[in-house]
Protein backbone atom coordinates (compact mmCIF):
# COMPACT_ATOMS: atom_id res chain seq x y z
CA UNK A 1 0.00 0.00 0.00
CA UNK A 2 3.23 2.34 0.49
CA UNK A 3 4.40 1.72 -2.98
CA UNK A 4 0.95 3.02 -4.08
CA UNK A 5 0.60 6.25 -1.96
CA UNK A 6 4.65 6.86 -2.94
CA UNK A 7 3.31 6.43 -7.06
CA UNK A 8 0.29 8.26 -7.01
CA UNK A 9 -0.11 10.97 -9.69
CA UNK A 10 -0.34 15.00 -8.58
CA UNK A 11 -4.17 14.45 -9.81
CA UNK A 12 -4.78 12.02 -7.27
CA UNK A 13 -3.07 13.68 -4.47
CA UNK A 14 -4.83 16.56 -5.56
CA UNK A 15 -8.51 14.90 -5.51
CA UNK A 16 -7.56 13.20 -2.17
CA UNK A 17 -6.84 16.85 -1.08
CA UNK A 18 -10.01 18.22 -2.09
CA UNK A 19 -12.43 15.15 -0.76
CA UNK A 20 -10.81 15.19 2.27
CA UNK A 21 -11.38 19.16 2.29
CA UNK A 22 -14.63 18.86 1.25
CA UNK A 23 -15.68 16.38 3.39
CA UNK A 24 -13.37 17.18 6.91
CA UNK A 25 -16.71 17.33 9.12
CA UNK A 26 -16.61 13.76 9.14
CA UNK A 27 -13.22 13.47 10.75
CA UNK A 28 -13.36 16.30 13.20
CA UNK A 29 -17.12 14.35 14.03
CA UNK A 30 -15.15 11.03 14.35
CA UNK A 31 -12.98 13.00 16.47
CA UNK A 32 -15.32 14.75 18.44
CA UNK A 33 -17.31 11.57 19.49
CA UNK A 34 -13.98 9.37 20.57
CA UNK A 35 -11.56 11.73 21.92
CA UNK A 36 -12.02 13.79 24.75
CA UNK A 37 -9.53 16.83 25.41
CA UNK A 38 -8.51 18.68 22.26
CA UNK A 39 -5.36 17.61 22.05
CA UNK A 40 -6.47 13.93 21.98
CA UNK A 41 -9.20 15.15 19.29
CA UNK A 42 -6.31 16.80 17.08
CA UNK A 43 -4.18 13.69 17.24
CA UNK A 44 -6.80 11.00 16.51
CA UNK A 45 -7.98 13.78 13.82
CA UNK A 46 -4.71 13.70 12.11
CA UNK A 47 -4.18 9.57 12.70
CA UNK A 48 -7.70 9.52 10.50
CA UNK A 49 -6.15 11.72 8.05
CA UNK A 50 -2.95 10.15 7.85
CA UNK A 51 -4.72 6.48 7.32
CA UNK A 52 -7.26 8.08 4.66
CA UNK A 53 -3.99 9.30 2.72
CA UNK A 54 -2.57 5.33 3.31
CA UNK A 55 -6.06 3.93 2.01
CA UNK A 56 -6.87 6.67 -0.71
CA UNK A 57 -5.02 4.37 -3.18
CA UNK A 58 -7.30 1.27 -2.50
CA UNK A 59 -10.55 3.58 -2.89
CA UNK A 60 -13.56 2.59 -4.73
CA UNK A 61 -14.81 5.68 -6.38
CA UNK A 62 -18.17 4.17 -7.44
CA UNK A 63 -19.00 3.92 -3.28
CA UNK A 64 -19.71 7.42 -1.62
CA UNK A 65 -16.22 9.64 -0.30
CA UNK A 66 -18.14 9.89 2.49
CA UNK A 67 -19.65 6.61 3.26
CA UNK A 68 -15.91 5.30 2.80
CA UNK A 69 -14.10 7.92 4.86
CA UNK A 70 -16.80 7.12 7.53
CA UNK A 71 -15.57 3.42 7.46
CA UNK A 72 -11.77 4.33 7.73
CA UNK A 73 -12.28 6.98 10.44
CA UNK A 74 -14.31 5.12 12.65
CA UNK A 75 -12.27 1.60 12.21
CA UNK A 76 -8.65 4.30 13.21
CA UNK A 77 -11.16 5.51 16.36
CA UNK A 78 -12.39 2.17 17.24
CA UNK A 79 -9.10 0.76 16.85
CA UNK A 80 -7.19 3.86 19.26
CA UNK A 81 -9.90 3.19 21.67
CA UNK A 82 -9.51 -0.36 22.47
CA UNK A 83 -5.86 0.45 22.28
CA UNK A 84 -6.37 3.43 25.19
CA UNK A 85 -8.39 1.03 26.81
CA UNK A 86 -5.79 -1.55 27.22
CA UNK A 87 -3.44 0.42 28.54
CA UNK A 88 -5.65 2.14 31.17
CA UNK A 89 -8.19 0.21 31.93
CA UNK A 90 -10.32 2.61 33.46
CA UNK A 91 -12.88 5.29 32.10
CA UNK A 92 -12.60 8.24 30.42
CA UNK A 93 -15.25 10.96 31.09
CA UNK A 94 -17.05 13.17 27.81
CA UNK A 95 -15.77 16.88 28.42
CA UNK A 96 -18.82 19.02 27.16
CA UNK A 97 -17.57 20.32 23.51
CA UNK A 98 -18.02 24.18 23.36
CA UNK A 99 -15.81 24.29 20.05
CA UNK A 100 -18.91 22.12 18.57
CA UNK A 101 -21.90 24.00 19.62
CA UNK A 102 -21.58 28.12 19.59
CA UNK A 103 -22.74 28.32 22.93
CA UNK A 104 -24.07 32.39 22.83
CA UNK A 105 -26.73 30.66 20.14
CA UNK A 106 -28.00 27.77 22.63
CA UNK A 107 -30.31 27.72 25.32
CA UNK A 108 -29.40 26.95 28.63
CA UNK A 109 -31.40 24.18 28.50
CA UNK A 110 -30.46 22.94 24.78
CA UNK A 111 -27.02 23.05 26.52
CA UNK A 112 -27.74 21.14 29.83
CA UNK A 113 -29.80 18.14 27.00
CA UNK A 114 -26.58 18.48 24.83
CA UNK A 115 -24.13 17.89 27.45
CA UNK A 116 -26.47 14.94 28.80
CA UNK A 117 -26.72 13.46 25.76
CA UNK A 118 -23.20 13.75 25.12
CA UNK A 119 -22.53 11.65 28.69
CA UNK A 120 -25.02 9.22 27.48
CA UNK A 121 -23.50 8.74 23.65
CA UNK A 122 -20.12 8.38 25.55
CA UNK A 123 -20.68 5.73 27.90
CA UNK A 124 -21.80 3.45 25.11
CA UNK A 125 -18.94 1.10 23.31
CA UNK A 126 -17.01 1.97 21.30
CA UNK A 127 -19.13 0.35 18.11
CA UNK A 128 -22.77 1.24 20.04
CA UNK A 129 -21.05 5.17 19.79
CA UNK A 130 -20.65 4.57 15.85
CA UNK A 131 -23.75 3.78 14.86
CA UNK A 132 -25.35 7.00 17.26
CA UNK A 133 -22.61 9.10 15.21
CA UNK A 134 -23.91 7.69 11.93
CA UNK A 135 -27.72 7.67 12.67
CA UNK A 136 -27.18 11.35 14.28
CA UNK A 137 -25.65 12.36 10.72
CA UNK A 138 -28.48 10.90 8.88
CA UNK A 139 -27.21 7.85 7.15
CA UNK A 140 -29.62 4.89 6.28
CA UNK A 141 -29.72 1.66 7.85
CA UNK A 142 -27.71 0.26 4.64
CA UNK A 143 -25.16 2.81 4.60
CA UNK A 144 -24.39 2.31 8.71
CA UNK A 145 -24.42 -1.44 7.84
CA UNK A 146 -21.61 -1.05 5.21
CA UNK A 147 -19.40 1.50 6.89
CA UNK A 148 -19.79 -0.94 9.99
CA UNK A 149 -19.85 -4.01 8.56
CA UNK A 150 -23.20 -5.08 9.79
CA UNK A 151 -26.35 -6.34 8.63
CA UNK A 152 -29.32 -3.64 7.45
CA UNK A 153 -31.25 -6.10 9.82
CA UNK A 154 -28.51 -6.35 12.91
CA UNK A 155 -27.96 -1.97 12.40
CA UNK A 156 -31.93 -1.44 13.21
CA UNK A 157 -32.27 -3.79 15.68
CA UNK A 158 -29.14 -2.18 17.76
CA UNK A 159 -30.23 1.65 16.84
CA UNK A 160 -33.77 1.13 18.18
CA UNK A 161 -32.70 -0.43 21.67
CA UNK A 162 -29.62 2.72 21.61
CA UNK A 163 -32.93 4.74 21.20
CA UNK A 164 -34.50 3.23 23.99
CA UNK A 165 -31.66 2.86 26.23
CA UNK A 166 -31.16 7.11 25.55
CA UNK A 167 -34.51 7.66 26.25
CA UNK A 168 -34.40 6.16 29.29
CA UNK A 169 -31.31 7.36 30.55
CA UNK A 170 -32.45 11.47 29.04
CA UNK A 171 -34.91 11.23 31.70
Amino acid sequence: MQDAVATMSEESRQHFSELLQRHRGVVYKVAHSYAWTPEDRADLAQEIATQLWRAFPGYDGRRPFPTWMYRVALNVAISQVRREERQRRQRVTLDVMPDVVDESAASPESLVALEQLQKVIAAQDPLNRALVLLYLDDYGNREIGDILGLTETNVSTRISRLKQRIRERMK
